[in-house]
């Protein structure tokens, strides 16, 4: 199974872009399903059809869904749902109660846990995502960790006040204090239901995404922080897509040519920020690619034309030719490594090092007290990252959690922090190497 993350600005053909790559897929022989998570839908619009929560066939080898996450709530939810409903119609009208336990968020939830459902239940090889714009598929990727770190603190002490209130208001006859363990156990799965869609986003070897922008000034930029932002929480980037490219024409009026050129810089800046990443290209078109045969055109100009009718009549016409595999991208070096390092004094240190791709800022010089694209801060077993507005709880490896942050620096596309052993839990003076084999274990 590989899973495949479409997502860019709004606007930029996203949704187009992970139908052409589902076609082209299925074409290939690989047995696909393409998802939309975006609440603002335009996958059916894509294929011409109109789709619905349950997978739809729409070509041979390839189906098609719109995720809906209502029907999910009331399936998921129903304890919590009950449970906060009447302790709130204590003092609100019913209709008003109800309106109130609706869950901020809980679609974006709900989302990533149907889609790790279609991941594991094995009828598909492929699983194409058509996310929705990057601030909201942000927004989503950094929901797992971020509620499992609640859950995984607040909830036990939650549990725990509630089994001991419980029988002391039974007594006077008050109504149970907090929720009852059907509640409990509904938040439990979710938290663990998060874990497992944290692990399967941030495997390379099953997870990668695939940025959609347009040769623009502004979208460009937003690329370049969605890509650090990516790196940051951990997942995996292993190619671009830049749609809309102006296609030359001797022709050309003057303000035709001076768009031509203003993209001509914005994808030179495209090859110098994501050198190393496959950046593949699509052209503008006289008409919107609708259907199958319209995205089969993008697919040939994204991985060149496919080998072969396979099968599908409507295809005789497509010139024969080597293709490129979709599921192919870049390989993605690792984002986290610890190493010792020489000491001066003779106590141990180690740098980890987190590839943060397009750092914001200059790289060579300090941060000054004003700037605040970079923080890093030590919270008990925890490193606190904030990049560019976005932040991240890190759980340091078992090695640095026993030390202390001394400095801190960047250099190229990676944040280097360093770490001293503390003399309170290093009372001997061993060697970095053996530090770190104790430390990992």
């Amino acid at each position: 199974m590989r899973i495949i993350l479409f997502t860019g600005k709004g606007g930029v053909g996203k949704s187009t872009t992970a139908a052409a790559t589902a076609i082209r897929l299925a074409d290939r022989g690989v047995k696909t399903l393409i998802v939309s998570t975006d609440g603002a839908h335009s996958l059916g619009d894509a294929f011409g059809r109109p789709l619905g929560d349950e997978p739809t066939e729409l070509l041979p080898g390839l189906a098609g869904a719109e995720l809906q996450t209502q029907h999910r709530f009331e399936a998921a939810w129903q304890d919590v749902h009950r449970y906060l409903t009447s302790l709130l119609s204590q003092d609100t009208d019913p209709i008003t109660a109800d309106e109130l336990t609706v869950l901020p968020g809980i679609d974006e939830v709900l989302s990533l846990l149907a889609v790790r459902e279609l991941a594991g239940n094995g009828r598909w090889d492929a699983l194409v995502v058509d996310c929705a714009p990057t601030a909201e598929t942000l927004r989503l990727l950094a929901l797992p960790e971020a509620l499992n770190w609640y859950l995984q603190r607040v909830l036990p002490m939650q549990r725990a006040l509630a089994r001991g209130l419980r029988p002391m208001a039974a007594l006077f006859g008050r109504a149970p204090a907090g929720p009852d363990t059907a509640v409990f156990d509904a938040v439990l799965r979710l938290s663990e239901g998060l874990a497992a869609v944290r692990a399967m986003l941030s495997d390379p070897q099953l997870t990668s995404i695939r940025l959609v922008t347009t040769p623009e000034r502004m979208v460009v930029a937003e690329t370049r922080r969605t890509f650090t932002a990516l790196a940051l929480y951990g997942y995996p980037v292993d190619g671009v897509v830049t749609n809309r490219i102006i296609p030359r024409d001797e022709s050309m009026s003057a303000w035709q040519q001076g768009w031509l050129a203003s993209q001509a810089d914005q994808l030179a800046e495209l090859r110098d920020s994501f050198a190393g990443l496959p950046i593949r290209h699509v052209s503008y078109r006289t008409a919107e690619p609708v259907g199958a045969v319209g995205l089969r055109e993008v697919a040939d100009e994204l991985y060149g034309p496919l080998a072969g009718p396979r099968g599908h009549p409507e295809r005789q016409s497509v010139n024969a030719g080597p293709d490129v595999d979709p599921l192919l991208g870049a390989g993605v070096e690792p984002l986290l490594s610890v190493r010792p390092v020489d000491s001066a004094d003779g106590r141990p240190e180690f740098e980890l090092s987190l590839r943060l791709p397009l750092l914001p800022g200059p790289s060579t010089a300090p941060a000054s007290p004003a700037d605040e694209s970079i923080t890093a801060s030590r919270s008990g077993d925890e490193l606190v990252l904030t990049v560019a507005g976005h932040r991240r709880l890190l759980t340091l490896p078992s090695v640095l959690r026993r030390c202390v942050v001394t400095s801190g620096s960047v250099r190229e596309d990676r944040l280097l922090l360093h770490f001293q052993a503390d003399p309170q839990y290093w009372p001997g003076r061993q060697s970095g190497r053996d530090l770190t084999e104790r430390g990992t274990r």
